[in-house]
Protein backbone atom coordinates (compact mmCIF):
# COMPACT_ATOMS: atom_id res chain seq x y z
CA UNK A 1 0.00 0.00 0.00
CA UNK A 2 3.24 2.20 0.52
CA UNK A 3 3.59 2.26 -3.14
CA UNK A 4 0.42 3.61 -4.25
CA UNK A 5 -0.68 7.16 -3.18
CA UNK A 6 -4.09 8.10 -5.25
CA UNK A 7 -4.20 11.27 -3.44
CA UNK A 8 -1.70 13.90 -2.66
CA UNK A 9 -1.50 17.89 -1.95
CA UNK A 10 0.69 20.06 -3.85
CA UNK A 11 1.64 23.73 -4.20
CA UNK A 12 2.31 25.46 -7.98
CA UNK A 13 3.10 28.42 -9.48
CA UNK A 14 3.45 29.71 -13.01
CA UNK A 15 6.60 32.15 -13.70
CA UNK A 16 6.77 35.40 -13.49
CA UNK A 17 6.96 37.80 -16.29
CA UNK A 18 10.35 39.36 -16.55
CA UNK A 19 10.61 43.17 -16.07
CA UNK A 20 10.64 45.56 -18.94
CA UNK A 21 14.10 47.63 -18.75
CA UNK A 22 14.91 51.50 -19.00
CA UNK A 23 17.56 51.89 -21.19
CA UNK A 24 18.74 54.34 -23.50
CA UNK A 25 20.59 54.00 -26.97
CA UNK A 26 23.71 54.58 -26.52
CA UNK A 27 26.23 54.77 -29.66
CA UNK A 28 29.86 56.71 -30.32
CA UNK A 29 28.87 60.30 -31.82
CA UNK A 30 25.21 60.11 -31.08
CA UNK A 31 23.98 62.54 -28.34
CA UNK A 32 20.75 61.85 -26.65
CA UNK A 33 20.14 58.40 -28.02
CA UNK A 34 16.44 57.70 -27.39
CA UNK A 35 14.91 54.97 -25.52
CA UNK A 36 15.85 51.93 -26.61
CA UNK A 37 14.52 49.72 -23.77
CA UNK A 38 13.29 45.92 -24.16
CA UNK A 39 10.44 44.21 -22.73
CA UNK A 40 11.01 41.24 -20.71
CA UNK A 41 10.00 38.20 -21.14
CA UNK A 42 6.51 36.02 -20.27
CA UNK A 43 6.71 33.45 -17.82
CA UNK A 44 6.67 29.94 -17.84
CA UNK A 45 3.27 27.82 -17.84
CA UNK A 46 2.39 25.40 -15.55
CA UNK A 47 1.27 21.89 -17.76
CA UNK A 48 -0.01 18.74 -16.89
CA UNK A 49 0.90 15.53 -18.91
CA UNK A 50 -0.76 11.79 -18.93
CA UNK A 51 1.44 9.67 -18.58
CA UNK A 52 0.89 5.86 -19.37
CA UNK A 53 3.77 4.73 -17.49
CA UNK A 54 2.61 6.31 -14.11
CA UNK A 55 0.43 4.28 -11.90
CA UNK A 56 0.59 6.25 -8.72
CA UNK A 57 1.16 9.64 -7.50
CA UNK A 58 4.10 8.31 -5.12
CA UNK A 59 6.18 10.61 -6.74
CA UNK A 60 4.48 13.63 -5.25
CA UNK A 61 5.03 12.53 -1.36
CA UNK A 62 8.70 13.59 -2.49
CA UNK A 63 8.32 16.67 -3.95
CA UNK A 64 5.24 18.73 -3.53
CA UNK A 65 6.37 22.21 -4.67
CA UNK A 66 6.22 22.99 -8.55
CA UNK A 67 7.42 26.23 -9.90
CA UNK A 68 7.95 27.41 -14.05
CA UNK A 69 10.54 29.29 -14.97
CA UNK A 70 10.38 33.31 -14.62
CA UNK A 71 10.90 35.20 -17.55
CA UNK A 72 14.38 37.39 -18.15
CA UNK A 73 14.69 40.80 -17.48
CA UNK A 74 14.39 43.28 -20.95
CA UNK A 75 17.69 44.85 -21.87
CA UNK A 76 19.16 48.02 -23.71
CA UNK A 77 18.68 47.80 -27.74
CA UNK A 78 15.48 47.01 -27.49
CA UNK A 79 16.09 43.15 -26.80
CA UNK A 80 13.60 40.97 -24.98
CA UNK A 81 13.98 38.84 -22.13
CA UNK A 82 13.87 35.28 -22.78
CA UNK A 83 10.17 33.66 -22.39
CA UNK A 84 10.32 31.48 -19.01
CA UNK A 85 10.44 27.41 -19.34
CA UNK A 86 7.28 25.69 -19.27
CA UNK A 87 7.02 23.37 -16.54
CA UNK A 88 5.78 19.77 -17.64
CA UNK A 89 4.33 17.54 -14.60
CA UNK A 90 3.85 14.00 -15.49
CA UNK A 91 0.47 12.70 -13.83
CA UNK A 92 -1.09 9.17 -14.34
CA UNK A 93 -3.86 8.96 -16.39
CA UNK A 94 -7.17 9.27 -14.68
CA UNK A 95 -5.91 12.20 -12.52
CA UNK A 96 -8.19 14.65 -11.58
CA UNK A 97 -6.57 18.50 -11.41
CA UNK A 98 -8.50 20.58 -8.71
CA UNK A 99 -8.13 23.85 -7.10
CA UNK A 100 -8.06 23.26 -3.17
CA UNK A 101 -9.76 26.51 -2.01
CA UNK A 102 -12.27 27.08 -4.67
CA UNK A 103 -12.89 22.83 -5.02
CA UNK A 104 -12.87 23.96 -9.43
CA UNK A 105 -11.83 20.73 -10.98
CA UNK A 106 -9.01 22.14 -13.36
CA UNK A 107 -8.40 19.40 -15.96
CA UNK A 108 -9.33 15.88 -15.73
CA UNK A 109 -6.67 13.80 -17.55
CA UNK A 110 -8.18 10.87 -18.86
CA UNK A 111 -6.58 10.82 -22.35
CA UNK A 112 -3.20 8.96 -22.73
CA UNK A 113 -0.19 11.41 -23.48
CA UNK A 114 -2.49 14.31 -23.58
CA UNK A 115 -1.02 18.33 -22.11
CA UNK A 116 -3.19 20.59 -20.48
CA UNK A 117 -2.04 24.00 -19.31
CA UNK A 118 -2.89 24.97 -15.60
CA UNK A 119 -1.30 27.60 -15.07
CA UNK A 120 -0.38 30.81 -17.32
CA UNK A 121 3.05 32.89 -16.72
CA UNK A 122 3.01 36.17 -15.95
CA UNK A 123 3.02 39.02 -18.89
CA UNK A 124 6.65 40.72 -19.46
CA UNK A 125 6.83 43.95 -18.67
CA UNK A 126 6.87 46.53 -21.30
CA UNK A 127 10.56 48.27 -22.01
CA UNK A 128 10.66 52.53 -21.61
CA UNK A 129 10.19 52.63 -25.47
CA UNK A 130 6.49 52.48 -24.91
CA UNK A 131 6.59 55.61 -22.82
CA UNK A 132 7.97 57.59 -24.95
CA UNK A 133 5.60 60.25 -26.13
CA UNK A 134 5.85 63.92 -27.85
CA UNK A 135 6.34 65.53 -24.51
CA UNK A 136 8.23 62.53 -22.86
CA UNK A 137 10.97 61.92 -25.12
CA UNK A 138 13.07 60.41 -22.79
CA UNK A 139 11.30 58.27 -20.22
CA UNK A 140 13.76 56.62 -17.38
CA UNK A 141 11.08 53.96 -16.23
CA UNK A 142 10.17 50.95 -17.14
CA UNK A 143 7.13 48.48 -16.60
CA UNK A 144 7.53 45.46 -14.78
CA UNK A 145 6.52 41.95 -15.20
CA UNK A 146 3.53 40.35 -13.97
CA UNK A 147 3.96 38.63 -10.66
CA UNK A 148 2.29 35.50 -10.22
CA UNK A 149 0.21 33.15 -7.61
CA UNK A 150 0.77 30.26 -5.50
CA UNK A 151 -1.94 27.86 -5.85
CA UNK A 152 -2.69 24.56 -3.84
CA UNK A 153 -3.47 21.88 -5.84
CA UNK A 154 -5.34 18.29 -4.81
CA UNK A 155 -4.39 15.30 -7.53
CA UNK A 156 -6.57 12.47 -7.37
CA UNK A 157 -6.16 9.18 -9.34
CA UNK A 158 -9.25 8.19 -10.34
CA UNK A 159 -9.13 4.72 -12.06
CA UNK A 160 -10.26 4.81 -15.62
CA UNK A 161 -12.31 1.27 -16.32
CA UNK A 162 -15.68 0.44 -17.88
CA UNK A 163 -16.17 -2.41 -15.08
CA UNK A 164 -15.31 -2.42 -11.17
CA UNK A 165 -15.29 -5.64 -9.87
CA UNK A 166 -16.86 -4.52 -5.90
CA UNK A 167 -17.86 -6.63 -2.78
CA UNK A 168 -17.11 -7.12 0.73
CA UNK A 169 -13.21 -8.30 1.61
CA UNK A 170 -12.10 -11.57 0.24
CA UNK A 171 -15.22 -12.47 -1.78
CA UNK A 172 -13.37 -13.13 -4.78
CA UNK A 173 -12.56 -10.03 -7.40
CA UNK A 174 -9.09 -10.88 -7.56
CA UNK A 175 -9.53 -14.35 -7.83
CA UNK A 176 -12.21 -13.10 -11.03
CA UNK A 177 -10.17 -10.32 -12.59
CA UNK A 178 -7.53 -13.47 -13.08
CA UNK A 179 -9.16 -15.87 -14.18
CA UNK A 180 -10.75 -13.26 -16.78
CA UNK A 181 -8.03 -11.13 -17.81
CA UNK A 182 -4.20 -11.27 -18.34
CA UNK A 183 -3.95 -9.24 -14.91
CA UNK A 184 -1.78 -11.12 -12.28
CA UNK A 185 -3.03 -9.05 -8.74
CA UNK A 186 -2.12 -10.10 -5.48
CA UNK A 187 -4.47 -12.80 -4.38
CA UNK A 188 -4.75 -13.91 -0.58
CA UNK A 189 -7.19 -15.65 1.65
CA UNK A 190 -7.45 -12.50 4.05
CA UNK A 191 -9.27 -9.58 4.40
CA UNK A 192 -7.62 -6.21 2.25
CA UNK A 193 -4.88 -8.23 0.21
CA UNK A 194 -6.14 -6.13 -2.43
CA UNK A 195 -4.50 -2.34 -1.59
CA UNK A 196 -4.78 -0.60 -4.99
CA UNK A 197 -6.88 -0.86 -8.12
CA UNK A 198 -5.44 -3.72 -10.48
CA UNK A 199 -6.50 -3.40 -13.81
CA UNK A 200 -7.13 -6.25 -16.72
CA UNK A 201 -8.22 -6.09 -19.89
CA UNK A 202 -10.86 -9.18 -21.73
CA UNK A 203 -12.20 -8.87 -25.14
CA UNK A 204 -15.09 -9.81 -26.04
CA UNK A 205 -16.63 -9.93 -29.72
CA UNK A 206 -13.93 -7.51 -30.68
CA UNK A 207 -14.46 -5.05 -28.07
CA UNK A 208 -11.79 -4.79 -25.16
CA UNK A 209 -13.60 -4.00 -22.17
CA UNK A 210 -11.52 -2.62 -18.63
CA UNK A 211 -12.22 -4.29 -15.56
CA UNK A 212 -11.11 -2.69 -12.20
CA UNK A 213 -10.58 -5.02 -8.92
CA UNK A 214 -11.53 -2.33 -6.07
CA UNK A 215 -10.26 -2.51 -2.92
CA UNK A 216 -13.10 -4.32 -0.59
CA UNK A 217 -15.08 -1.67 0.97
CA UNK A 218 -16.41 -1.96 4.76
CA UNK A 219 -19.33 -0.67 6.19
CA UNK A 220 -19.08 3.25 7.06
CA UNK A 221 -16.75 3.62 4.08
CA UNK A 222 -18.43 6.91 3.06
CA UNK A 223 -17.35 8.34 6.33
CA UNK A 224 -13.80 7.22 4.96
CA UNK A 225 -13.71 3.72 7.28
CA UNK A 226 -11.40 1.46 6.65
CA UNK A 227 -10.00 2.07 3.10
CA UNK A 228 -13.25 3.86 2.79
CA UNK A 229 -12.98 7.30 0.44
CA UNK A 230 -9.70 5.68 -1.51
CA UNK A 231 -12.52 2.88 -2.61
CA UNK A 232 -15.49 4.74 -3.27
CA UNK A 233 -13.01 7.63 -5.55
CA UNK A 234 -11.72 4.56 -8.10
CA UNK A 235 -15.69 3.32 -8.50
CA UNK A 236 -16.33 6.99 -9.92
CA UNK A 237 -15.55 6.35 -13.50
CA UNK A 238 -17.23 2.94 -13.72
CA UNK A 239 -19.86 2.12 -16.26
CA UNK A 240 -20.82 -1.00 -14.36
CA UNK A 241 -20.68 -2.40 -11.52
CA UNK A 242 -19.94 -6.07 -11.40
CA UNK A 243 -21.17 -6.70 -7.45
CA UNK A 244 -19.32 -10.20 -6.45
CA UNK A 245 -20.76 -11.90 -3.48
CA UNK A 246 -19.65 -15.14 -1.73
CA UNK A 247 -22.71 -17.12 -1.66
CA UNK A 248 -20.99 -20.07 -0.04
CA UNK A 249 -20.95 -17.19 3.51
CA UNK A 250 -17.37 -18.64 3.86
CA UNK A 251 -16.53 -15.74 5.74
CA UNK A 252 -19.54 -16.11 7.90
CA UNK A 253 -21.39 -13.38 6.46
CA UNK A 254 -25.11 -13.27 5.42
CA UNK A 255 -24.18 -12.00 1.41
CA UNK A 256 -27.52 -10.47 1.23
CA UNK A 257 -26.80 -8.58 3.93
CA UNK A 258 -23.44 -7.78 2.51
CA UNK A 259 -25.13 -6.45 -0.48
CA UNK A 260 -27.37 -4.22 1.25
CA UNK A 261 -24.61 -2.44 3.19
CA UNK A 262 -22.27 -1.87 0.09
CA UNK A 263 -25.22 -0.34 -1.84
CA UNK A 264 -26.13 1.67 1.16
CA UNK A 265 -22.22 2.74 0.95
CA UNK A 266 -22.85 3.42 -2.65
CA UNK A 267 -25.84 6.03 -2.24
CA UNK A 268 -23.99 8.01 0.37
CA UNK A 269 -21.31 8.96 -1.79
CA UNK A 270 -22.53 11.03 -4.50
CA UNK A 271 -24.75 8.93 -7.17
CA UNK A 272 -22.63 6.10 -7.06
CA UNK A 273 -25.85 3.96 -6.05
CA UNK A 274 -27.42 4.65 -9.45
CA UNK A 275 -24.56 2.48 -11.54
CA UNK A 276 -25.97 0.02 -13.10
CA UNK A 277 -25.44 -3.71 -11.78
CA UNK A 278 -24.72 -7.26 -12.27
CA UNK A 279 -24.43 -10.16 -9.48
CA UNK A 280 -21.87 -12.35 -9.47
CA UNK A 281 -22.07 -14.69 -7.29
CA UNK A 282 -18.64 -16.64 -6.84
CA UNK A 283 -17.30 -19.59 -5.00
CA UNK A 284 -19.93 -22.19 -6.49
CA UNK A 285 -17.09 -24.79 -6.05
CA UNK A 286 -17.69 -24.44 -2.03
CA UNK A 287 -20.82 -25.90 -0.47
CA UNK A 288 -23.51 -23.09 -1.11
CA UNK A 289 -26.60 -23.05 1.08
CA UNK A 290 -29.93 -23.80 -1.52
CA UNK A 291 -31.50 -21.14 0.45
CA UNK A 292 -29.08 -18.87 -0.37
CA UNK A 293 -29.58 -19.25 -3.80
CA UNK A 294 -33.35 -19.32 -3.53
CA UNK A 295 -33.00 -15.89 -1.76
CA UNK A 296 -30.69 -14.09 -3.91
CA UNK A 297 -32.40 -15.24 -7.36
CA UNK A 298 -35.58 -13.47 -6.06
CA UNK A 299 -33.39 -10.37 -4.99
CA UNK A 300 -32.62 -9.88 -8.82
CA UNK A 301 -35.53 -10.51 -9.70
CA UNK A 302 -37.35 -8.04 -7.34
CA UNK A 303 -34.59 -5.42 -8.13
CA UNK A 304 -34.55 -6.30 -11.77
CA UNK A 305 -30.49 -6.82 -11.99
CA UNK A 306 -29.14 -10.16 -13.33
CA UNK A 307 -27.62 -12.76 -11.50
CA UNK A 308 -25.05 -14.81 -12.24
CA UNK A 309 -23.02 -17.81 -10.84
CA UNK A 310 -19.78 -18.45 -11.16
CA UNK A 311 -16.27 -20.42 -9.77
CA UNK A 312 -12.71 -18.30 -9.65
CA UNK A 313 -10.90 -21.07 -8.53
CA UNK A 314 -12.90 -23.17 -11.66
CA UNK A 315 -12.91 -20.90 -14.14
CA UNK A 316 -16.56 -21.84 -14.90
CA UNK A 317 -19.58 -20.18 -15.40
CA UNK A 318 -17.72 -16.70 -17.07
CA UNK A 319 -18.42 -16.96 -20.33
CA UNK A 320 -22.36 -16.07 -19.99
CA UNK A 321 -21.15 -13.27 -17.65
CA UNK A 322 -19.13 -11.50 -19.98
CA UNK A 323 -22.15 -11.75 -22.51
CA UNK A 324 -24.08 -9.86 -20.38
CA UNK A 325 -21.37 -7.15 -19.36
CA UNK A 326 -20.70 -6.70 -23.34
CA UNK A 327 -24.24 -6.25 -24.10
CA UNK A 328 -24.82 -3.94 -20.87
CA UNK A 329 -22.17 -1.67 -22.03
CA UNK A 330 -22.70 -1.53 -25.35
CA UNK A 331 -25.94 0.61 -23.77
CA UNK A 332 -24.65 2.78 -21.67
CA UNK A 333 -23.01 6.12 -21.90
CA UNK A 334 -19.22 6.48 -22.20
CA UNK A 335 -16.89 6.74 -19.08
CA UNK A 336 -17.40 9.68 -17.02
CA UNK A 337 -15.37 12.87 -17.79
CA UNK A 338 -15.24 15.35 -14.87
CA UNK A 339 -16.89 18.52 -15.99
CA UNK A 340 -13.73 21.31 -15.58
CA UNK A 341 -12.95 25.26 -15.00
CA UNK A 342 -10.83 27.12 -16.22
CA UNK A 343 -7.95 28.56 -13.41
CA UNK A 344 -9.26 32.31 -13.00
CA UNK A 345 -6.01 34.82 -14.49
CA UNK A 346 -5.53 36.93 -11.20
CA UNK A 347 -5.35 40.35 -12.97
CA UNK A 348 -4.99 43.36 -10.14
CA UNK A 349 -6.43 46.53 -11.60
CA UNK A 350 -4.72 49.45 -10.59
CA UNK A 351 -7.15 50.76 -8.24
CA UNK A 352 -7.08 48.29 -5.90
CA UNK A 353 -5.89 50.08 -2.76
CA UNK A 354 -6.69 50.41 1.00
CA UNK A 355 -5.77 53.20 3.29
CA UNK A 356 -5.00 52.85 7.09
CA UNK A 357 -3.49 54.46 9.76
CA UNK A 358 -0.21 53.57 11.71
CA UNK A 359 0.10 56.10 14.29
CA UNK A 360 0.36 59.51 12.57
CA UNK A 361 1.34 57.49 9.39
CA UNK A 362 -1.24 56.84 6.22
CA UNK A 363 -0.49 53.80 4.76
CA UNK A 364 -1.29 52.60 1.02
CA UNK A 365 -1.59 49.18 0.41
CA UNK A 366 -2.89 47.23 -2.08
CA UNK A 367 -1.32 44.92 -5.00
CA UNK A 368 -1.96 47.51 -7.51
CA UNK A 369 0.01 49.91 -5.54
CA UNK A 370 2.45 47.74 -5.75
CA UNK A 371 2.93 47.11 -9.11
CA UNK A 372 3.01 51.41 -9.64
CA UNK A 373 5.88 51.72 -7.45
CA UNK A 374 8.09 48.83 -8.94
CA UNK A 375 7.84 51.06 -12.47
CA UNK A 376 9.54 53.96 -10.25
CA UNK A 377 12.71 55.37 -11.03
CA UNK A 378 12.85 57.49 -7.76
CA UNK A 379 15.97 59.13 -9.02
CA UNK A 380 14.42 60.94 -12.10
CA UNK A 381 11.95 63.72 -11.49
CA UNK A 382 10.36 62.95 -15.13
CA UNK A 383 9.03 58.67 -13.08
CA UNK A 384 8.48 60.74 -9.92
CA UNK A 385 5.57 63.51 -11.50
CA UNK A 386 4.65 60.28 -13.99
CA UNK A 387 3.76 58.26 -10.12
CA UNK A 388 2.45 61.53 -8.54
CA UNK A 389 0.17 61.83 -11.51
CA UNK A 390 -0.95 58.06 -11.19
CA UNK A 391 -1.94 58.13 -7.67
CA UNK A 392 -3.73 61.35 -8.62
CA UNK A 393 -5.79 59.53 -11.99
CA UNK A 394 -6.38 56.48 -9.69
CA UNK A 395 -8.13 58.02 -7.08
CA UNK A 396 -5.66 57.77 -3.91
CA UNK A 397 -4.81 61.48 -3.36
CA UNK A 398 -8.16 62.20 -2.78
CA UNK A 399 -8.58 58.99 -0.62
CA UNK A 400 -6.05 60.03 1.35
CA UNK A 401 -7.22 63.74 1.76
CA UNK A 402 -10.45 61.78 2.98
CA UNK A 403 -8.63 59.88 5.56
CA UNK A 404 -7.25 63.37 6.76
CA UNK A 405 -3.87 63.78 5.25
CA UNK A 406 -2.74 66.61 5.09
CA UNK A 407 0.41 68.55 3.27
CA UNK A 408 3.06 67.64 4.86
CA UNK A 409 1.54 64.23 6.34
CA UNK A 410 3.30 61.00 6.15
CA UNK A 411 2.17 58.11 3.70
CA UNK A 412 3.81 54.92 3.58
CA UNK A 413 3.79 52.72 0.80
CA UNK A 414 5.63 49.42 0.68
CA UNK A 415 8.55 50.07 2.63
CA UNK A 416 8.98 53.62 1.38
CA UNK A 417 7.25 57.03 3.14
CA UNK A 418 6.74 60.19 1.27
CA UNK A 419 5.20 63.37 2.40
CA UNK A 420 2.09 64.33 1.27
CA UNK A 421 1.69 66.71 -1.52
CA UNK A 422 -1.85 67.86 -1.99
Amino acid sequence: MGNFVDRVVITARAGNGGNGSASFHREKYVINGGPDGGDGGHGGDVLFFADVNMHTLLDFRFRSKYSAENGGDGSGNRRSGKKGEDLIIKVPVGTVVREKESGRILADMDQPGETRRILKGGRGGWGNTHFATAVRQAPNFAKPGVKTEIYTLVLELKTIADVGLIGYPNVGKSSILAAVTSARPRIGNYHFTTLTPNLGIVRRYGEDIVLADIPGLIEGAADGAGLGHDFLRHVERTRLLLHVLDLSGSEGRDPLEDFERINQELSRYGSLGELPQIIVCNKMDLPVPENNITRIRELGEKEGIPVFFVSAATREGFDALLDETAARLKELPPIVHFAEEEPEEIHHSLDEFAISRDGEIFVVEGPGIEMILDSVNFDDLDSLNWFHRTLKRIGVIDALREAGAGEGSTVRIDDMEFDFVD
